[in-house]
């Protein structure tokens, strides 16, 4: 089990890792061990996740997901797979951590009487320098 929060976990078996070769640094062994890392994490399938939780990781990681709705998150930063792996698990903990918190409804504002007067002010401070530019008249 994957602990993502206190209530929430991930079995380990909706996750699936691939070891591909990393491009990068690393000389001749770049070449030979495959040592970056490609998590799926099928979110349509998923049991562990709520409906809402999921919508939301779906906007957040848009550019991740596959039109199956799989989340593929690639972790090539380090040299050794266990690294790699670590790094992937972790990415996909602090994604499904920021699809957990719900966002805060706006509470609509109005603008304060004084905020209106400023605004109204410098339109008209603006105005007179644009009819100054043009030589018009100096009447307000």
């Amino acid at each position: 089990m994957i602990n993502i929060t206190p209530s929430v976990n991930i079995a380990e078996n909706e996750i699936e890792m691939n070891f591909i070769r990393a491009s990068g640094p690393g000389g001749q062994n770049v070449n030979k061990v495959s040592t970056a890392v490609q998590l799926r994490f099928d979110i349509v399938h998923s049991t562990s996740l709520q409906p809402e939780v999921k919508a939301r990781l779906k906007m957040l990681a848009k550019n991740q997901i596959t039109k199956d709705g799989i989340l593929i998150i690639e972790a090539r930063r380090y040299r050794t797979q266990e690294k790699n792996r670590e790094d992937a698990i972790e990415r996909l903990i602090i994604l499904i951590r920021r699809a957990l918190l719900r966002p805060r409804k706006r509470k609509p504002t109005k603008p304060s009487t004084a905020s209106k007067e400023r605004r109204l002010e410098g339109k008209k401070r603006r105005a007179l320098l644009k009819r100054q530019r043009r030589g018009g008249s100096d009447e307000w």
